[in-house]
């Protein structure tokens, strides 16, 4: 890093290249207004203990200003198991909601017009079922389905690469989710079909250069799988879109951003042959850095987390999650929950970083470390690329990941990293918030609604529906259609990935 950044600091660098927000590269931003004409989405990820009790946070926070919905489910839901099953046993609501059923969905959004708000959805493994699931809660209110907005995360490459909530092996894996961009295209043509995630290599301990790498480098291989199932590039790529991290390396992360931004738009048109400019555009979202919370000091973290989230906004993020300050000790409180909304709300009212479309552009550091970021990111594409692409290169990822986060860990133990509070400006005596606590009468009472569920429902349109699914699993129909059908037939999430996990079996890691 150089001590001065000037002209002569962009080594022949041209400033014109860099063209206007909302042309391409897109590195200015991805629409020629940004912020001056509507605000980023304010998507707040919240779920716990039951739908009814989650569905009551999400109406907390609609009515306290936020602008769109973040759903997080408990571990037995995102592994495709249901409440009743041995394996969920202690886990049933604890990371997020519980979502065993089409009652479930529907008392998860109970109140809350589907056709006035945008819904994500972090759910991989088993995103089409969550997905199918919404919209036949949809059209129960009566939207039509082309109406529903929203995001499923859907990234599978990243479970195996960075956080584990995986189910089937890499190959029907990846069927899954062409099938879905193909049904989405006919039937839920305003619903992004995937985000692909950055976020947790990050908080495994992805540097900021190696989580835009791995992810541009899943993202191909999810264009070629569609592509070479015969999916026009211009039809689907619209509706593909990201998902980062935002530490507090609030320079860093800013160029992060924007080099994003450049070379996957440089990936869509010469490489993919893209010709829609909605296909070469970056859209993402941006999650606050949760591996950069602490659990000491825990009020330290909404500092972070404005610093943060000011990187996103500066970096031209879609929508933006603020992590609350006590996530380091458990689920976040109604106060916290409030307290990191009001952040992004202040950020957007009251420091004067919306009045243009982009604020740091031509910034001698800003384009200097840019165009650094954009040439390293480059370099890891190709090494993944030789090695025959994301999938065949899922242990090189883990490895080039472990090795970052250990060199960070050693940073701090040897203080030539300073955590505020960790290992600089400690405190004997701690003082923790009230933290949120699960009972475990939640899963007492989830147990029993899924077992009423199988109860009252008709038996034989249950089982001929999910002997309809296993016959698509076996043969080459778009699964998503018997999907809809079986969960329609009341089948329950864990019934519909069972089936698909007898079929395909499930991932062994190689290491």
């Amino acid at each position: 890093m150089d001590p001065l950044y000037q002209p002569s600091s962009l080594s022949g660098f041209d400033l014109a290249a860099l063209g206007e927000p909302g042309e391409y590269p897109f590195a200015r931003g991805i629409y020629p207004d940004m912020y001056r004409g509507r605000a980023w989405t304010m998507r707040q990820y919240a779920g716990y203990a039951t739908a009814a009790e989650s569905n009551a946070r999400y109406r907390y926070l609609l009515e306290h200003g936020q602008t769109g919905l973040s759903v997080a489910f408990d571990l037995p839901t995102q592994m495709g198991y249901d409440s009743d099953d041995p394996v969920a046993d202690g886990e049933v609501g604890k990371v997020g909601v519980a979502i065993d059923s089409l009652g479930d969905m529907r008392a998860l959004f109970d109140g809350i017009p589907l056709d006035k708000v945008s819904t994500s959805m972090t759910i991989n493994a088993p995103a089409s079922v969550l997905l199918l699931l919404y919209q036949l809660v949809g059209e129960e209110q009566g939207v039509d389905p082309a109406a529903l907005t929203g995001t499923i995360q859907n990234d599978i490459l990243k479970e195996y690469i960075a956080r584990g909530t995986y189910i089937y092996p890499p190959e029907p894996s990846m069927r899954l989710i062409t099938d879905t961009f193909a049904y989405c295209a006919e039937h839920l043509p305003r619903f992004n079909t995937i985000s692909i995630s950055g976020y947790h290599m990050g908080e495994k301990g992805a540097t900021a250069v190696q989580e835009v790498a791995f992810t541009l480098a899943n993202a191909i291989a999810y264009v070629q799988a569609a592509v070479d199932a015969g999916l026009d590039v211009d039809r689907f790529a619209p509706r593909l879109s990201f998902f980062f991290v935002a530490r507090t390396t609030l320079l860093e992360e800013i160029a992060k951003f924007r080099a994003a931004r450049a070379i996957w738009a440089q990936i869509m048109r010469d490489r993919f042959g893209a010709t829609d400019p909605r296909s070469q555009m970056l859209r993402f979202h941006t999650q606050t850095a949760g591996v950069q919370l602490t659990a000491q000091q825990p009020e330290n973290n909404i500092v972070r987390v404005a610093i943060q989230s000011l990187a996103a906004v500066l970096g031209g993020t879609q929508s933006l999650h603020a992590n609350s300050f006590d996530e380091a000790l458990a689920l976040p409180t109604e106060r916290a929950a409030k307290i990191a909304l009001r952040t992004q709300q202040i950020i957007a009212n009251e420091t004067g970083v919306t009045d243009t479309a982009d604020p740091l552009g031509g910034s001698w550091y800003i384009e200097s470390l840019t165009a650094e970021i954009e040439r390293r990111v480059r370099e890891y594409i190709d090494k993944v690329e030789g090695l025959g692409g994301s999938v065949q290169a899922i242990d090189y990822m883990q490895v080039e990941i472990e090795n970052a986060a250990y060199e960070e860990m050693r940073r701090v133990e040897a203080e030539e990293q300073i955590v505020v509070g960790v290992n600089r400006y400690a405190e004997t005596e701690e003082i923790h918030p009230e933290i949120l606590r699960v009972d475990r009468a939640i899963q007492d009472g989830q147990v029993a609604r899924v077992r009423a569920v199988r109860d009252a429902r008709d038996t034989a349109a249950a089982e001929g529906a999910l002997q309809d699914l296993l016959d698509a699993a076996v043969g080459t129909d778009n699964l998503l259609v018997p999907m809809r059908q079986a969960l329609h037939a009341q089948c329950t999430v864990g019934e519909v990935c069972g089936v698909l996990r007898d079929v395909f079996g499930r991932y062994q890691p190689r290491s």
